[in-house]
């Protein structure tokens, strides 16, 4: 099935094809391969050029002031910390920058993330091979990129203007950071590794831990890193 596309201004950019001068884009992803089977599909095309590469979100946001790209690659899950909070940076620094989010993780939970910090597509990591070339025209073309079933889905919130209209799990009540913190308890960091990626203090994090054993009615610390680990295996 072919991704619909939300038409959200009339930015000027490749909408397929070759037209002029190649768009310039950049990849931030924290596994080398991955970046470079990008680059391999995004350059073979006359329209797109990857001009920049980075890991982390201190990097990236360094190359990103460097080349200033057309269109910004991000996966979520970076070397020192989460590619929403990177969109956000970009965003505010740069507001009319392109971004499209690949990611292994459930879009489900993930796209209306991506697309309030200031990303405007989401691409499943499984899919990228084939349309990674598409979502990026779409995009730069002012265009929102999702797969049908999510723009479906946020269709219909949009017309029931009702954010419950469709059920919601309760790891979707977690906020951003929240739901940061919660995967790197997934991965089995502690809190003060949690703090020194996030450039937090302990303190701020065993607030979130606590914030998250509220929102999923979890008794304590062994529930909250089971359960983390498991829904971490379930979702990338």
């Amino acid at each position: 099935m072919t991704p619909r596309a939300f038409h959200s201004g009339s930015s000027p950019g490749a909408s397929g094809g070759a037209s002029g001068t190649a768009r310039s884009v950049m990849i931030v992803d924290d596994h080398p391969v991955v970046r470079q089977g990008l680059r391999l599909l995004l350059d073979r095309e006359p329209d797109l050029h990857v001009v920049a590469e980075a890991d982390g979100v201190t990097e990236a946001f360094t190359r990103f002031k460097e080349v200033r790209p057309d269109l910004v690659i991000i996966d979520l899950s970076l070397k020192d910390g989460s590619g929403i909070e990177l969109i956000k940076e970009i965003h505010a620094s740069e507001p009319d920058t392109h971004m499209l989010v690949s990611s292994m993780h459930d879009e489900s939970l993930f796209a209306e993330r991506v697309l309030r910090a200031g990303a405007k597509g989401f691409i499943s990591k499984q899919e990228a091979t084939g349309s990674i070339v598409e979502a990026a025209r779409q995009v730069l073309g002012g265009r929102v990129y999702l797969s049908p079933a999510m723009s479906d889905q946020m269709l219909h919130r949009l017309v029931s203007n009702d954010d419950d209209a469709v059920d919601k799990s309760p790891i979707e009540s977690l906020s951003d950071r929240e739901l940061e913190v919660f995967e790197m308890i997934g991965q089995g960091l502690t809190t003060r590794q949690i703090a020194a990626k996030l450039d937090l203090s302990p303190k701020t994090v065993e607030t979130y831990r606590e914030n998250i054993k509220s929102k999923l009615s979890l008794a304590n610390g062994t529930a909250l890193t089971r359960h983390a680990v498991q829904w971490l295996l379930e979702n990338t």
